[in-house]
């Protein structure tokens, strides 16, 4: 990593500190993090393509909007925003293509990112000809963070690990195994640039495994399909964003 990139990680976390009341949460990803979010119609849809002054969608109905609401309720702050920038079947490159318009534009104070698990369903659904490209991946994933540290050197970034389960329709894949391993290797990388960026880590792999080891309830019920979580999985996913990533108190 770069020592400039150590710097801006540096200052995001005293720009961090010193934010007051003015503070834009985004979060950006796949279906995970879309949610129907701006009442989409058609799939998968465009930001440009979606209502973003519609309150009773604004914020879909995943993660995003659990983490929004318990905030905005239980710590109302007028000038504190939160965006939604998931979109259905993204995969890494997608984010990249949209990133300055989605993310840049919006000139965030965090940035909240969960992505990868449609980079491997799709090269699960390929011809397998080529193997998949990790380095590639990681590159890509740490030329975003360059290009939001070097454009606004204040953000501090949040990423979260992705993950699956055995279960619903891709769980019962005879290359569930073999899924499960790649979703491994890329939590493992998105930990390590987590660690050379100092950005908030969420392991939301670690937290469904333990989810599932669970007696009592079947995976089904954290993620339904062995993608998507239930309505519980997302409570979790909520829950941990909650209480691990810090917002500056309101004036």
């Amino acid at each position: 990593m770069k020592p400039a990139k150590l710097l801006s990680s540096a200052l995001g976390l005293a720009m961090l500190a010193m934010l007051t009341s003015s503070t834009t949460i985004l979060f950006i990803g796949d279906s995970i993090t879309d949610g129907n979010w701006g009442n989409p119609v058609g799939y998968p849809c465009p930001t440009e393509n979606r209502s973003t002054t519609d309150m009773n969608h604004i914020y879909g109905h995943g993660y995003v909007f659990l983490i929004a609401s318990d905030i905005e309720s239980n710590r109302p702050c007028p000038e504190r925003h939160f965006i939604n920038r998931g979109i259905s079947g993204n995969t890494l490159a997608d984010l990249e293509s949209r990133w300055e318009k989605d993310v840049i534009a919006h000139r965030p104070d965090i940035v909240s990112i969960l992505v990868g698990t449609n980079d491997v369903h799709y090269w699960l659904d390929g011809d397998k000809t080529t193997a998949f490209d990790y380095d590639g991946w990681e590159q890509r994933y740490r030329k975003l963070l360059d290009m939001t540290l070097d454009s606004l050197p204040g953000t501090r970034i949040v990423i979260g690990a992705p993950f699956t389960a055995p279960s619903g329709q891709a769980g019962k894949r005879p290359d569930f195994e073999l899924r499960k391993e790649m979703i491994a290797r890329l939590d493992s990388i998105t930990s390590d640039i987590a660690a050379d960026y100092k950005a908030i880590y969420l392991p939301y792999d670690k937290m469904f495994h333990e989810l599932q080891a669970i007696p009592s309830l079947p995976a089904e019920y954290w993620i339904w399909d062995g993608i998507h979580p239930t309505p519980a999985g997302h409570r979790r996913i909520a829950d941990l964003w909650l209480n691990t990533v810090p917002l500056p108190a309101c004036e």
